[in-house]
């Protein structure tokens, strides 16, 4: 029999100039969690399990109520897996080509499957001070297994780029940005001639299909928030 490991999915709620919510210490989840709804401003914490993982980087999870909600990673962004949603732009170092383009896709099929195999059926603490959601309506997270943190795990082992927004971790994530793309590790390992045109090696049919809100994580709009630190606010 396969022992769970727990995950902490923390939701960044502290907005700048919110007044009057409650607040939590993200940094060390409660380990007894009493919250039912996701959406009672008054909880601070709920057990939930992640019943789907969407992609390497969003995730639907099944709160204490019944409720289904997605969670999307705060700080990171995994590569999409089909062409038209392909930016190498947004990945330095990847060429806009044909080559550049698929050795992405390729990646973020691979995010997928390292995000299922780690994630689904597993049980999670959500620990937040509020409802807070990006502009596609999802919970704005960082992901904790045994400890550790997932999100910055996907940029430590190259599965991610940072998305560079103003939270409290930015520094630490670009720093696991930075070392991973110097080390070539993941996705940050191109070599055109190594790398095929094919999109990738999983069919596009062989992925879950987006939330009905798209995903769309490189145009959602993040509010200014915190964890285990004060507010900062989001540049205009």
């Amino acid at each position: 029999m396969c022992v769970r490991r727990a995950v902490v999915a923390v939701v960044l709620v502290a907005l700048a100039g919110c007044a009057g919510a409650p607040t939590a210490d993200l940094g060390s989840p409660p380990s007894d969690p009493d919250g039912v709804d996701p959406n009672d401003p008054g909880d601070t914490a709920w057990t939930g399990t992640v019943v789907r993982v969407v992609d390497g980087d969003t995730m639907e999870v099944e709160f204490p109520n019944g409720e289904v909600d997605t969670v999307r990673l705060l700080g990171v962004d995994t590569p999409e897996t089909s062409a038209e949603s392909t930016s190498p732009d947004e990945f330095e170092g990847v060429p806009n080509t044909d080559a550049g383009r698929a050795h992405l896709r390729a990646w973020g099929a691979e995010a997928s499957a390292f995000a299922e195999s780690e994630l689904a059926g597993e049980e999670v603490t959500v620990v937040t001070g509020g409802d807070r959601r990006g502009g596609y309506g999802r919970l704005l997270a960082v992901l904790y297994v045994d400890g550790e943190e997932f999100n910055e795990r996907l940029l430590t082992e190259g599965y991610a780029r940072l998305y560079d927004t103003e939270f409290a971790l930015r520094d630490a994530y670009a720093a696991a940005e930075s070392e991973a793309r110097a080390g070539e590790v993941g996705l940050w390992a191109f070599d055109e001639s190594d790398s095929s045109t094919e999109a990738s090696e999983v069919d596009d049919a062989d992925l879950p299909p987006l939330p009905d809100d798209g995903d769309g994580e490189a145009r959602e709009s993040v509010p200014a928030f915190g964890i285990g630190a004060a507010a900062i606010p989001v540049s205009a």
